[in-house]
């Protein structure tokens, strides 16, 4: 046995859980008509593989119709969720792992435009931020029709073979009714505690008659709203004390804070950039007050962390889930000793941000997640040796390389720096998302460990290409700022880049005109008005920062709001002329022929990058395939086959933003899918 505190089993109730590490539940969004199939169970099964005790599925499963998901949930009310859910439970139990799920009715957090447009419902009329719905106030029988829809689901899942299930409490129906925020209904429903609790205690009651004792069930619940007016920390404890005292609840999962609001939502589900672990110390005192089962996640990234969770007796269990979205085998690396290697969570928080703007969850680092029916995790060697150069050693060429490697090849990496990273490391300046690099020394760390050799300071040309007599070249060279875009002036303007690099010299008055709504532009302006200089971000789009989803956003915002950062969306900028010492930015507008000036000091232009891909069209004349990409088997994972050229010497490729701009992910994923069956 060992004596870790993370791998010692646990007890609850009659359910032994092999180890302390669980996955929350949380919603990918990867059902396909609102149920759990082919790639929803892959997800979780090969996290069960891998060794976790206990998977949570599905962050709020909807158990009613009126509770229509605003993104891709699985839906509880319907009966053939049952079969689906089996399929998972059954294949997650055959490797030791416990299966349960989270139910719940949304209330206002929906929308009434959704699936069948039926009225949005909670305990008042007061509208949520997020989602913008004017709730309509509940009526006896809706309560009464909900607890029945909530005993009903629970029973669906009882007879799919989980292990048990929890009621989700923070900023659902459930704590619509327990925060006198969102509650103005008067008795039994409505007023003081024990009103506003009886909601929630008539539900577990309807679910431990129809589903007996011995099912386990517990509560995913804030312990304190934070917010004024709102649950406070002392009316958490008493709720806290209460589900336990009423011998229908098995264990406490808790949460701190409030999601009604983007911001608010990222306190809770802290982002890059914020503190780690912030409200463990707040769980521990739950279970200090409750001596009961407790449960917690949020930003608890790291093993460290976890461990201290467990031994300090903060915890019973602790969740790890964006963790397992960036490595699905953290648990089997620490059993083999093998911590270090674990694929860290970086905190980009792409995952959420992805499900919130109605994608499916990926993770920036790792593009197998939620596509483990076609992507490894542990990639294949291959049968025959090959060497593999690859040009640039940015994320794509480092994915590359790690790849090629792990297949077994022999690989040799060219870099033009002298250090590895590419845009990363631009990126990993701006203090809040130095998290970023680990992207990075991760992917270096395993070069290194399978004897990748790189060759730093090498700016590589045909002749050096040649000179290591490869038989596949992978030209992952990036791209450069492109600020060519206006009408005039294009000569006087500066990339967001030279910013962060540090280039060009900060101005005091500056102007960023944002064309591609992504973070070099957020990260310019946070650089420029730390330093002091008054700032406007200009962006043609209808929104700010398009590409910077919600809860990225705001920390920047917190960042920039009080340094007086203006935000313009709908200009464009059309040109920038002298005006003595100084520039006056010229902008226009796509919905007519209207036309503002700023006076500034410096114009700073984000427009994206273009390839760097000269080298690239100078190897195409001796590559077998003339770079041609079949990209059906790229698809399909089969390996590349193109002849084009018998007098060719090697395969030729190029991934990333060498090819064009797109993001990290894309970047990596390029180098996944190509590479896995080179």
């Amino acid at each position: 046995m060992s004596n870790d505190p993370l791998l010692q089993p646990y007890q609850l109730k009659h359910l032994t859980l092999k180890n302390r590490l669980m996955i929350t539940s949380h919603e990918p969004a990867y059902p396909e008509d609102g149920m759990p199939k082919e790639r929803y169970r892959a997800y979780h099964v090969e996290r069960a593989k891998a060794g976790v005790a206990l998977t949570m599925t599905a962050g709020s499963a909807s158990v009613a119709r009126d509770s229509p998901p605003v993104f891709n949930n699985i839906l509880a009310w319907k009966d053939e969720v049952v079969g689906w859910m089996k399929a998972l439970t059954d294949e997650c139990h055959d490797h030791g792992c416990a299966v349960m799920i989270q139910l719940t009715h949304l209330g206002r957090r929906t929308r009434w435009d959704k699936a069948d447009w039926l009225p949005v419902m909670s305990a008042s009329q007061e509208r949520e931020a997020s989602h913008k719905a004017f709730p309509k106030r509940a009526e006896d029988w809706d309560i009464a029709r909900i607890i029945e829809d909530y005993a009903d689901a629970a029973e669906r899942m009882q007879a799919a073979g989980l292990d048990g299930i929890e009621l989700q409490a923070y900023g659902h129906l459930m704590d619509q009714f327990w925060s006198p925020l969102t509650n103005d209904l008067d008795g039994p429903y409505g007023g003081d505690l024990d009103n506003r609790l009886r909601f929630t205690f008539d539900t577990l009651k309807a679910i431990r008659e129809r589903c007996g004792d011995a099912f386990i069930v517990g509560v995913r619940y804030t312990g304190d709203e934070d917010l004024p007016g709102g649950l406070s920390k002392q009316d958490g404890l008493e709720i806290s004390r209460r589900l336990k005292d009423s011998g229908m609840v098995d264990f406490l999962n808790v949460v701190k804070g409030h999601i009604d609001t983007d911001a608010g939502l990222t306190d809770l589900i802290p982002v890059q950039g914020m503190r780690s672990a912030p409200h463990l110390d707040f769980a521990g005192e739950v279970r200090a007050a409750t001596q009961f089962p407790t449960f917690h996640a949020a930003k608890i990234q790291d093993v460290a962390t976890a461990r201290h969770a467990i031994a300090s007796g903060k915890l019973d269990m602790v969740g790890m889930t964006r963790a397992h979205m960036a490595d699905p085998h953290i648990v089997q690396k620490i059993i083999r000793g093998e911590e270090d290697r674990i694929r860290p969570c970086v905190g980009a928080n792409y995952c959420l941000d992805r499900i919130y703007q109605g994608g499916m969850a990926l993770c920036l680092h790792n593009p197998a997640t939620g596509r483990e029916l076609e992507q490894p995790h542990e990639v294949p060697a291959a049968d025959t040796k090959r060497r593999v150069v690859i040009i640039g050693a940015g994320p794509a060429g480092l994915e590359a390389a790690r790849v090629a490697a792990a297949r077994g090849h022999e690989v040799i990496v060219h870099e033009a720096a002298n250090d590895a990273g590419g845009q990363v490391r631009l990126t990993a300046q701006t203090p809040r998302r130095a998290e970023m690099i680990q992207l990075v020394q991760w992917r270096l760390e395993e070069c290194e460990r399978m004897g990748v050799t790189f060759r730093f300071n090498s700016f590589a040309d045909v002749e050096t290409v040649q000179a290591d007599n490869p038989d596949v070249v992978i030209v992952a060279t990036g791209g450069l700022p492109h600020t060519d875009v206006l009408q005039d002036g294009n000569d006087l303007v500066v990339s967001a880049w030279d910013i962060l690099s540090g280039d060009a010299q900060m101005g005091s008055n500056v102007l960023i005109y944002d064309d591609a709504g992504d973070y070099p532009a957020l990260q310019a302006a946070e650089k420029l008005a730390t330093a002091g200089a008054k700032v406007e971000l200009v962006g043609r789009d209808r929104n700010i920062l398009p590409e910077v989803m919600a809860m990225s956003l705001t920390p920047s915002l917190r960042e920039l709001q009080p340094r007086g950062v203006r935000f313009t969306s709908a200009w464009r900028l059309d040109a920038v002329q002298r005006a003595g010492n100084g520039l006056t930015a010229i902008l226009g507008s796509d919905y007519g022929t209207y036309r503002e000036e700023r006076e500034v000091d410096q114009v700073v232009v984000n427009h994206g990058t273009r390839p760097l891909d000269d080298l690239y069209f100078d190897l195409r004349p001796g590559s077998t395939n003339l770079s041609e990409v079949d990209y059906e088997a790229l698809v399909a994972g089969d390996p590349q086959t193109v002849t084009r050229n018998e007098g060719g010497s090697y395969q030729l490729f190029r991934i990333g933003d060498a090819v064009a701009a797109r993001n990290t992910h894309a970047a990596i994923y390029d180098a996944l899918r190509l590479i896995k069956v080179v």
